[in-house]
Parts: structure tokens; C-alpha cells; sequence
């Protein structure tokens, strides 16, 4: 979240700084805008509409109400691409006499003050002919000509945008009536070719139907088949003799199973008798067959009664032997006849079921012959009724479409619409105006707060010293403005870069001040520093160590005197060298004199010797070092102060310059205090966002004095 935040405000504290390039963009870009808009010809739209209703004919009443509606967005796009045609577009543009607006015909447009000049150098443009100029007036009508299917409905808004408001009312009507009159024309065209087509037909089967007839007719007479009797007759016998066959076998199954049944009772095989007789003997016999049993069991084998009725029973086995021969014979007999008239029914079927398969024979091609003719027949009724639904239809045949709302001359042009085109390029400016402000912020390379000084350096700011501009300043000079104005920001960002160096770990006595580049400000950096060490009591002295491009004694009025190189070689001594600056108490030695390599007088016994003297005398030595970035003298000077301060021009100094020097440095095995922002416009960084901006707010007013 904390992240976010971050982030959130880091992007608008970039649109804060560049909110200049932004401004310029949301006004210029709108401007830009409102004069395209203003050169821009108005032109209307006009909407007629018409609704899609497809019409199908049908015989059964039913079938129109349960039918599915065929009409979807494939179909409407399609009829939407029918009305954009060309077909339209060129009827549309001879109706409305299109070829003398030049709007629709570029050859009736004025030439262009750019198109003039071009034709002085490439000469005029070649002629252009009629068809051309027809071709460019129908292609003009048909981008003019808008279609919009209306979403889940069957309406269609048909458009045409013009000039002239009237003009386009009268052409989008005059569209939707010649697209109406198109569907009309083409139904009334295709009902036209169908009764032709059907005419042409009917004649055919007319002609199929007689000759199939007569055909079916010879056939019959050839083969000697009557229609429809024949066959009846000949299926109705068969149908007889196989109820008759299947009697007979019935019968003679029943018996054999009688034959079965009395044979098996003459074996002895307990089986039941087969006729009344039989069962009225057997009946007899069982009970004399009780009656021997009874006796024998009271009176024994051989007592006369027992005798008798054993005598008596074995008669009533022989009459039931007798009888079942009797019931065998008769039902052999039965059985005999029942084979011979099974076998003639058989015989008989057998001749008609071939008599009748000769006839189907005969009936095969006859009944191909008859369905032929059915088909034919059936095909003549179905077109007759075909035509005479076409007849009907003719009669009552309708437009697919129609106009539900006629268009009427707009009121207000539809493009450009100029609100929306001013919004969107409002919005475009504003986005531009970003694009540009993180673009800028992207291509800025230079260093603009603390912040970044510790991002890129990796080292801390002291202080941010602000830019005096001419109302501050007046007939001062910078350097003598902190004598002037102690209490202004300016001597307040000089005491903070004093404090800076005296909360350090260890407190410097030495402080080299340099910078990456020329014109950083660095000298008078440090002449204000000592002057504000001076003026806070300390005994300070600065050393103007660029002696190539001396600024210090320029700044004191100290250019032709003896100074520091001229007492390295021992030309003067310390006493004759050391100045006493006028505005304070701070002292001063410039460059000197005499010009001499700098390089070795730097690394001399008498400069460590300088040094020693001034470190008992002083309570702060800053020494003036010359640019980093391109003089040894820089990182000579450095290695021989307690610690450097880098002086950094704010909004300036590209990042890999500085991170250059900084290196140098660094490899020279200097000690980095750290680095001051110079030259700072306050306003500007104020307005920046960075969170150091806060010292120039304007609610710490009340600290300071100008």
C-alpha cells in the first residue's frame, strides 16, 4: 500500500514539474482543433426508416401461423449491403441530379491555394472524362448512403448525409423507395419466369400422363388382364384352397391321434378308450374285475361263483378287444380318405399359387406402368395447383419492406459534431500533455533535488543554494549578499552546508570545494561559505587553488597580487600572500601572479607545509579546487583536503558528468563529504514536488528576511 502510494505520488509530482508542457498541450492541442473545425463544411444526416417484414405465400393457413421467422442479423446485414449498393447509389445520383453539387463532384470544386502552387511546378492535371467523373459522383452517393440494422428488431435506418439539409431528407427517402421498389420489381419478375416455367411444364406432363396411359392400356390387352378383377380372384382361391388344406391336415391329425389312442388300449397300455362303446365295455369290466376280487378274497379260486364271474370277466376283455378293433378299422378308413383329400387340396393349392405367380408376372410391369402414370399425374396436380397459387400470388404480391418513418430536414448537423471533437481533443491535449511530461522527465539527465543526489551518488546534500535574480540583488554581487542579508534563505542553506560538515564524524579543519564542470558556481559557493563561517566567528581562510581561471581574487579585487603560486615557488612569503577580505573577517590568498604547472607545485613539500601553518591559525581552510572532470589539480587538491565538497549546478549538470567526476575523485582516494545543489531557482523547485522543496514554502516566510 505504502508502495502505491509512492508510486502514486512520484507520478504526480512529475505532472507537477512539468505541468508547463502539459498546459501548453491542453490549450494548443483544442486550439488546433477548433480551427480544423472551423474550415470544415457542415453536413447533415437525414434518417429514413424502414422495416424488413419477408412475405411467403402459403396454401394451409396453419403452416403461416407455426412457420419460423426466417429473418436474423445475417439476413439484415445483407439487405443493409443491398441499399449500399451501387445499383442504388447510381439511380439515387441521377435522381437527385448529384454530378452539379461539387460536394459529390470534385471537378466542380474550387482548387486549393496548395493544389494552385503545385500545378505552377508539376503542371495542370490532366483532363478528366465523363466516365470518371460519373464513377467519382456514384462512389460520392454510395459513402453519402448509411445502413443501420436496428439491434434485435427488423428496422433499418437508412441515412444520407449531405450539405444541404434538404438534400439529404430527399435522399434518404429516395433511397428507401428505390431499394422498396427493387424488391418489388424483382418479386413481380420472379412470378413472371415461374408461370412461364410452369406453363412450359404443365404441357410435358400432359403429354407424360397420355402416353402412359396408353401404354398401360396395350399391355392389359396383350396379356389379357382385366383391371383389378383377375388378380382378385385368383388371391381369393388360393385364400380358399389354404383355409380348406389346413382343415383337412387338422383333420387327419385329430385322426391319427385317435388311431394312436385305440391302439395303444388294445396293447394294454392302460390308455383311455376312444369311443362310447369302449368306455361302456371298460366300464363293465372293471366292475367284474371288483366283483372277482371281492369273491376270491371270501371264497377262494375255486368256488363256483369265483369260477363264473372269471369267466364273465374274460368275455368283457374280449368284447373290449372286439371293439377296439372295430374303433381302429373305421378310424384307419377315416384316416385313408382324409390323406387322399389332404393331397388334392394340396395338389389344387399348388396350381393356383402358380397361376397366380404367372399373373404376377404379368401384373409386375403393369403396376410399374401404373405408378408411373400415378407420378405423373399426381406431378400435373401439383404444378396446376403451383400455378395457380403463382396466379393468386401475382395479385396480391407485396414489398418485403416498408417505410415506417419517412425522413425529415435535420435541424442540427451531424458532423463535425463539435462538442465531441472538442472533448476528445481536450482529452487527447491532456494525454499528450502526459506523454510529454513523462517523456521530458524520461530525457531529463540532470540532477534537480537531494533526493536524487543521494539516488544517483550515493551521497548526501548539504544544502540547496538558491539563485539570486536581479530584483534580489540589486548593485551587490552574489558572493557579498550573504553579508548583506543574513537572514535570507541564501545565508540559511550556507549554514546548513557549514553545519552539515561540522556533524560529521569527524569535524574537517581542510575542505575542498570543486565541482564537475565549469560555471557550477563553485567559487562563489565558497567565498559565501567562508563569509558566513566569518560572520558566525570562526577564523577562516580560502585558498583560490584554480589558479588557471582564477575567480577569486576577481571577486576581491585581487587579481595582480601575490598569491598562492607565487609562494610555492618562494617568491613571497606567507604574510605578503595572505588577504584580509573587506567585508569580514574571513581571510583570503588568491591564485597569484606567476603562472607555473600547478600539478607540481600541488604536490610540493611547501604546499603540505602551507597547509600545517594555516590548520594552527584557522578553525576552517576552504580550498577554491578547479573543475573535477577534466584538471589533475582537482584530485591533487582533494587528496590533500580533510574531506570535498562536490558543487553541483541544480537542473544543469547532466548525471553522468557528475558521476564522472565523482569517480575521478574517488579513484584520487578522496574523502566525500558530500554535494551542494547550486544556482537553484526557487520557484521552479517549489513547484517541483520533491519533498526538499518544503525549505522554500512559503509558510517558513516569517524565519527569514530579505
Amino acid at each position: 500500500m505504502e508502495h502505491g502510494s509512492a508510486a502514486l505520488a512520484a507520478v504526480l509530482a512529475v505532472l507537477r514539474r512539468r505541468r508547463a508542457a502539459i498546459v501548453l498541450c491542453v490549450l494548443l492541442v483544442p486550439a488546433l482543433a477548433a480551427l480544423a473545425l472551423s474550415r470544415i463544411t457542415p453536413r447533415y444526416t437525414a434518417t429514413t426508416a424502414v422495416i424488413y417484414e419477408p412475405s411467403e405465400y402459403v396454401l394451409r393457413e396453419l403452416q403461416s401461423i407455426l412457420r419460423a421467422d426466417p429473418t436474423n442479423d445475417a439476413l439484415m446485414a445483407s439487405q443493409a449491403e443491398i441499399i449500399r449498393g451501387l445499383g442504388i447509389a447510381e439511380r439515387l445520383a441521377d435522381r437527385l441530379k448529384l454530378e452539379a453539387q461539387p460536394e459529390f463532384n470534385p471537378g466542380l470544386r474550387p482548387i486549393s491555394p496548395l493544389r494552385r502552387l503545385w500545378g505552377r511546378f508539376a503542371g495542370p492535371p490532366p483532363a478528366q472524362s465523363a466516365e470518371n467523373t460519373r464513377r467519382d459522383v456514384i462512389q460520392a452517393a454510395q459513402a453519402a448512403i448509411t445502413v443501420k440494422p436496428v439491434k434485435s428488431s427488423h428496422v433499418l435506418e437508412i441515412g444520407f448525409t449531405a450539405a444541404d439539409p434538404a438534400l439529404a431528407a430527399r435522399g434518404a427517402n429516395l433511397a428507401a423507395e428505390l431499394y422498396i421498389q427493387d424488391q418489388l420489381e424483382a418479386k413481380i419478375t420472379a412470378v413472371k419466369r415461374a408461370n412461364t416455367w410452369l406453363d412450359s411444364r404443365i404441357g410435358d406432363l400432359r403429354r407424360d400422363v397420355r402416353e402412359t396411359e396408353g401404354r398401360i392400356a396395350s399391355y392389359r390387352a396383350r396379356q389379357g388382364l382385366s383391371q383389378g378383377v383377375q388378380a382378385g380372384l385368383d388371391t381369393e382361391r388360393a385364400s380358399r384352397l389354404n383355409t380348406d388344406l389346413l382343415a383337412a391336415r387338422n383333420e387327419l391329425a385329430q385322426l391319427q391321434s385317435k388311431l394312436d389312442a385305440a391302439r395303444g388300449r388294445a396293447g394294454a397300455t392302460a390308455q383311455a378308450a376312444v369311443a362310447p362303446s369302449v368306455i361302456l365295455l371298460r366300464a363293465k369290466q372293471a366292475e367284474l374285475s371288483a366283483q372277482l376280487q371281492s369273491l376270491l378274497t371270501r371264497l377262494g379260486p375255486n368256488h363256483p361263483n369265483a369260477m363264473a364271474l372269471r369267466n364273465q370277466a374274460a368275455d368283457a376283455d374280449r368284447a373290449v378287444g372286439a371293439e377296439i378293433g372295430r374303433v381302429v378299422a373305421a378310424t384307419e378308413a377315416e384316416m385313408r380318405a382324409a390323406r387322399t383329400r389332404t393331397a388334392t387340396l394340396e395338389q389344387a393349392l399348388k396350381d393356383a399359387q402358380t397361376q397366380q405367380g404367372q399373373n404376377a408376372q404379368a401384373q409386375i410391369p403393369l403396376s410399374a406402368m401404373e405408378r408411373d402414370a400415378e407420378a405423373s399425374r399426381a406431378l400435373l396436380q401439383t404444378v396446376l395447383e403451383g400455378m395457380q397459387r403463382t396466379a393468386q400470388q401475382t395479385a396480391i404480391e407485396r414489398a418485403d419492406a416498408r417505410v415506417i418513418s419517412r425522413a425529415q430536414t435535420p435541424a442540427q448537423p451531424s458532423s463535425p459534431r463539435t462538442l465531441l471533437l472538442l472533448g476528445t481533443a481536450l482529452a487527447l491535449g491532456v494525454l499528450l500533455g502526459a506523454v510529454l511530461a513523462w517523456l521530458l522527465e524520461l530525457s531529463d539527465s540532470t540532477i534537480r533535488s537531494g533526493e536524487e543526489v543521494r539516488t544517483v551518488l550515493a551521497l548526501p546534500c548539504y544544502a540547496l543554494i538558491p539563485a539570486l535574480m536581479g530584483l534580489q540583488l540589486g548593485r551587490m554581487r552574489v558572493a557579498d549578499y550573504v553579508t548583506q542579508r543574513p537572514l535570507s534563505p541564501f545565508s540559511e542553506q550556507l549554514r546548513a552546508l557549514r553545519a552539515g560538515l561540522w556533524l560529521g564524524m569527524k569535524q574537517p579543519k581542510i575542505v575542498a570545494i570543486t565541482a564537475a564542470r565549469p560555471d557550477e558556481g563553485k567559487t562563489t559557493t565558497t567565498l559565501a561559505l567562508a563569509r558566513s563561517a566569518a560572520m558566525n566567528g570562526e577564523r577562516v581562510v580560502v585558498l583560490d587553488c584554480d589558479v588557471r581561471q582564477p575567480g577569486l581574487g576577481r571577486l576581491l579585487d585581487a587579481d595582480a597580487l601575490l598569491g598562492l603560486t607565487d609562494y610555492l615557488q618562494g617568491h613571497a612569503t606567507l604574510e605578503q600572500v595572505l588577504r584580509r577580505d573587506p567585508l569580514t573577517s574571513m581571510d583570503f590568498i588568491p591564485a597569484g601572479s606567476a603562472e607555473a604547472m600547478a600539478q607540481g607545485l600541488f604536490m610540493s613539500a611547501a604546499m603540505e607545509e602551507l597547509l600545517a601553518r594555516l590548520r594552527e591559525t584557522h578553525d576552517l581552510i576552504l580550498l577554491d579546487a578547479p573543475p573535477a572532470a577534466a584538471m589533475t589539480d582537482a584530485r591533487i587538491i582533494a587528496r590533500l583536503a580533510d574531506t570535498t565538497l562536490v558543487c553541483v549546478r541544480w537542473h544543469h549538470t547532466p548525471r553522468g558528468v557528475v558521476r564522472h567526476a565523482v569517480g575521478l575523485l574517488e579513484d584520487a582516494r578522496a574523502k566525500l563529504a558530500g554535494v551542494v545543489l547550486t544556482r537553484v531557482d526557487v520557484k521552479a523547485h517549489a513547484r517541483s514536488g520533491f519533498a526538499d522543496a518544503e525549505v522554500y514554502h512559503p509558510r517558513y516566510g516569517g524565519y527569514f528576511r530579505e
